[in-house]
């Protein structure tokens, strides 16, 4: 090329997403386009958009308007979307929003240079694949986390049948990395400084049985765990269902394994999870929560939970709410039900009104923040290690995280220090107090 053009790449959702936008960086990048982002130094925008509920799809639109804007100004001399938006409604694209210059479905990111160059000759193709290709992954991702910790994407798709979920229809069926690039593409992340791994899929706990006939997270992690330099490992999305007596031993025994877990739930009540299509009840839940608890007596437990399902009655939700309060889940978050097209619960009777859907959610959020700071609370004197991630340099504070805090959705611990260390260095800290969710420590020892 004989102009280097600069790209801002936009990613919206969730971490499987930025694991995608990193890696069409890095393909972009490698094909000697220019990274920005500085909006004003832009040439071409990307767009990597998010359909998960209607919040995530009413952002993504809304960016695509803004750079359209730009693009019918002038001002860009292209703009792609990316991702499930595009995927999932790639006519409504194409007619609502004309100044986006082609699409690229969520199988087909290995096609984004060739997508890219065929809109700046004036050729504009779109990029689907069946969504049962195969996952692209050994891409070299373009780090956008800071570079002590990245998001490795062990798999793609789903193959439970939730029937609030329209996932499956614009990210496909499970498939499964195969070991060996995934293990390249984590060797290749911490030769390149990453200290932590978090392993995300649409569902991490049934990797591997598309490929070898039976479930091999545990596999995958011992073998993850041999990589010299690598410190923590830690394990988003994991189905409670699909939690064996292997991968809790994996995770009790392994040293550089968090002992944070996520398993998002959704409800509590048996009637609603049955309506839901989940795969477990109250009584399994309650089983596993103690026998994790029993087993790895540390372990940090993050959860999910919709309100306002259809035929959601008082009595469900209070069952939630009490199971909540019994449970004292250190992490937990609240999304109200998203009437999704093409799920099966869309046309589900009874339907909740908005205003009570948020009132639920709201309750829910204001008993598990009591819960919350009673923890944090209850974590004065012990002694944690815990990984740098910057400085707070109008407060004169170090900012950190431990093994109970997953990036950017969970609390943080905050030290009093003149020293600087560098992002993804591990020290040893004794807690002194909490704010809120937050701990506050003070520097016990420098580890390696």
């Amino acid at each position: 090329m004989a102009e280097k053009l600069n790209i801002l790449f936009v990613s919206l959702g969730c971490d499987k997403n930025l694991v995608d936008s990193e890696m069409m960086l890095g393909m972009l990048s490698d094909n000697g386009y220019g990274i920005t982002n500085d909006e004003s130094q832009a040439d071409i925008v990307v767009v990597n958009t998010c359909s998960f509920i209607a919040d995530a799809k009413e952002e993504s639109i809304n960016t695509l308007i803004e750079y359209g804007k730009q693009r019918s100004e002038g001002k860009l001399k292209a703009l792609i979307a990316t991702g499930c938006l595009s995927e999932r409604y790639k006519e409504d694209i194409h007619r609502e929003i004309p100044e986006v210059d082609a699409l690229v479905g969520t199988a087909s990111i290995d096609n984004i240079v060739n997508v890219l160059n065929d809109v700046l000759k004036g050729q504009a193709k779109d990029s689907f694949k069946p969504l049962d290709s195969p996952v692209v992954a050994g891409k070299k991702q373009v780090l956008t986390t800071g570079g002590y910790y990245a998001y490795l994407k062990i798999a793609e798709g789903c193959d439970k049948k939730c029937t609030y979920c329209a996932i499956p229809s614009f990210r496909g069926p499970y498939r499964s990395v195969p070991m060996e690039i995934v293990l390249e593409e984590a060797t290749d992340l911490v030769n390149r400084g990453v200290k932590e791994l978090i392993l995300v899929a649409q569902e991490t706990t049934v990797y591997g049985r598309d490929l070898y006939g039976k479930k091999s997270l545990p596999e995958l992690l011992r073998k993850l765990c041999k990589i010299e330099d690598l410190k923590w490992i830690r394990l988003l999305y994991c189905y409670p269902e699909e939690i064996d007596d292997e991968l809790i031993d994996v995770i009790k025994n392994e040293p550089k394994i968090c002992h944070y877990l996520d398993l998002p739930i959704q409800h509590a009540s048996d009637h609603i999870l049955a309506k839901m299509g989940r795969r477990t009840n109250k009584a399994f839940l309650e089983n596993l929560i103690y026998k994790l608890r029993k087993e790895i007596p540390d372990i940090a437990l993050r959860t999910t939970l919709i309100t306002g399902f259809p035929g959601e009655s008082q009595e469900d939700f209070i069952e939630t709410y009490n199971f909540v309060d019994e449970m004292e889940f250190d992490r937990l978050g609240v999304f109200t039900y998203s009437r999704e097209e093409g799920t099966i619960a869309y046309d589900m009777p009874d339907q909740i009104d908005d205003d009570i859907k948020a009132s639920r959610r709201d309750e829910i959020m204001e008993l598990q923040a009591e819960i919350a700071f009673d923890k944090a609370r209850s974590m004065i004197g012990r002694h944690l290690e815990v990984m740098i991630e910057g400085r707070l340099v109008e407060d004169g504070v170090l900012v950190a995280r431990s093994y109970m805090d997953a990036p950017d959705v969970d609390g943080y611990v905050f030290i009093d220090s003149d020293r600087d260390y560098e992002s993804g260095k591990l020290i040893r800290v004794i807690i002194k107090d909490s704010n809120e969710y937050d701990l506050i420590g003070e520097i016990e020892d420098e580890l390696t």
